[in-house]
């Protein structure tokens, strides 16, 4: 049992219909906001616990559920630093349910190198919408120890995941309401890995890759993914040996491309495509220039139909790719099979998807103007165009040349990373910002996860 941590031992418990021996409290895996509650019953019984803040009595909150042996690890969830609590152990057993008496606990304080990671700003918050107030975000750190952070709105960590050893090198909240994220070494590039991590919010591992076990023979970066079948979906990377000497290169030089790698929950490819596969290296006049990263590949995503849509930084381009054939079926940007004015191409782009109303959003670095921003284009596949649909202008204060995100919080409102800058925005269509989280790490992206999304996990 883990009651050292919290140092509270109730032995010769009262209640639970005689049937509890032993409870013990203390932190579920070393984590601050997690509290495990260790249960002994004399018999074989379904055990849970009921907790609440003492501050709100009426707010009840229900830990996890052990449904049958002696020995029971109860995680408690939703915990805030340097909180009282009170929890009570329930037995059910034969139909029959029992309630111990009521136990008291206070949380601690998060250790310093949790503290003081966030702080929001916010002028006007009658502009907020319920939907953003309610809500939460999601940010990971890139370094040893690889950290997983949800934030509120007010900035305070409500729950976080540590990684002894390796970095998080990017995350994604899932359909599933779980975390999918890309592992890497402190050695290994910025948004770079070799392992692949799906937990819940519980903090159970539901899947862990390595590189060089199953199919995963690649180095993977800048994304991953679930498809609708719960296949992994992740960019790797893929050099290439190629003669460039008439190029000026060598004889056996290395061209680094990209590709697209889907893996089944035990590690066994399902599907492979290879930027190689639909380009040539030689048709880029610059390739001994681009050979280290040919395109860069930054971000993956599904279309409405279910193919892949693929950024690549050093084209300025977004690929929609076909999912079975790999056929290269259009390609936005500058130099793209889209027609689109130039005034409306975008400036290399992070974090492309398509947002609620169907438009193919992304969020501008603006390299080229040195102001970033979020474009929403609508792509006409028979006149072969994009049109913009909405475009907005963040301040110049806030340029962002690398990484970065825009997602929409509702029809007007946008949550805007600028990982750089080390800041996160909220800003409605004209560019003004309406709320602000500053953040100690320079998150890769920031995700909005709606409320109902981590709930029982996560309340307010």
């Amino acid at each position: 049992m883990i009651v050292a941590a919290l140092g509270i031992m109730l032995s010769g418990c009262s209640g639970g219909g005689g049937l509890i021996r032993e409870i013990g409290i203390g932190l579920h895996a070393n984590n601050e906001l997690k509290i495990e509650v260790d249960v002994t019953t004399n018999a074989e019984a379904k055990v849970f616990a009921e907790y609440w803040p003492d501050s709100n009595a009426a707010q009840k909150y229900v830990s996890s559920v052990s449904n049958s042996g002696l020995y029971h690890a109860l995680v408690l969830g939703n915990i805030l630093p340097l909180t009282g609590y009170s929890f009570r152990v329930i037995t059910e057993k034969g139909g029959v349910r029992s309630e111990s008496k009521i136990y008291p606990f206070r949380s601690r304080a998060l250790p310093m190198w949790l503290q003081d990671q966030f702080k929001y700003s916010c002028t006007r918050p009658e502009l907020l919408p319920d939907t953003f107030k309610e809500g939460f975000m999601l940010m990971n750190k890139r370094e040893a120890p690889g950290l997983l952070y949800i934030v509120d709105v007010r900035g305070r960590l409500r729950w976080y995941h540590m990684v002894d050893g390796t970095g998080v090198k990017v995350a994604h909240f899932t359909a599933d309401r779980t975390i999918i994220s890309i592992l890497g070494k402190s050695d290994e590039p910025t948004s770079y890995g070799s392992e692949i991590l799906e937990i819940n919010l519980s903090g159970d591992t539901l899947l862990h890759f390595k590189k060089g076990q199953g199919d995963l023979r690649y180095t993977i970066h800048h994304e991953v993914i679930k498809n609708k079948s719960g296949n992994v979906v992740t960019i790797y990377e893929d050099p290439r040996i190629m003669d460039l000497s008439r190029v000026g290169g060598g004889k056996a030089d290395t061209v680094n491309g990209d590709g697209i790698l889907v893996l089944d929950r035990n590690g066994k490819k399902v599907w492979q495509w290879s930027v190689f596969d639909v380009s040539d290296p030689f048709a880029d006049p610059e390739l001994l220039k681009h050979k280290k990263d040919w395109m860069h590949a930054n971000s993956l995503s599904f279309d409405t139909d279910s193919n892949y849509l693929l950024s690549f930084y050093n084209l300025g381009q977004v690929w929609k790719v076909d999912a079975h054939s790999g056929r290269v079926m259009w390609k936005l940007g500058k130099g793209g099979t889209l027609h689109m004015p130039a005034t409306d191409i975008f400036s290399q782009s992070h974090a492309v998807h398509i947002d609620a109303s169907g438009s193919l959003m992304l969020f501008d670095n603006g390299v080229e103007r040195k102001q970033s921003g979020v474009f929403a284009y609508r792509i006409d596949t028979t006149a072969r165009s994009a049109t913009v649909d909405w475009h907005i202008k963040l301040p110049a204060e806030i340029y962002n040349d690398r990484m970065g995100s825009a997602y929409m919080i509702n029809d007007s409102l946008v949550l805007c990373c600028c990982s750089k800058r080390h800041i996160t925005v909220l800003v409605n269509k004209k560019g003004q910002i309406i709320w602000t989280l500053d953040t100690a790490i320079p998150p890769y992206r920031v995700e909005f996860i709606p409320a109902a999304q981590v709930r029982p996990y996560i309340l307010d």
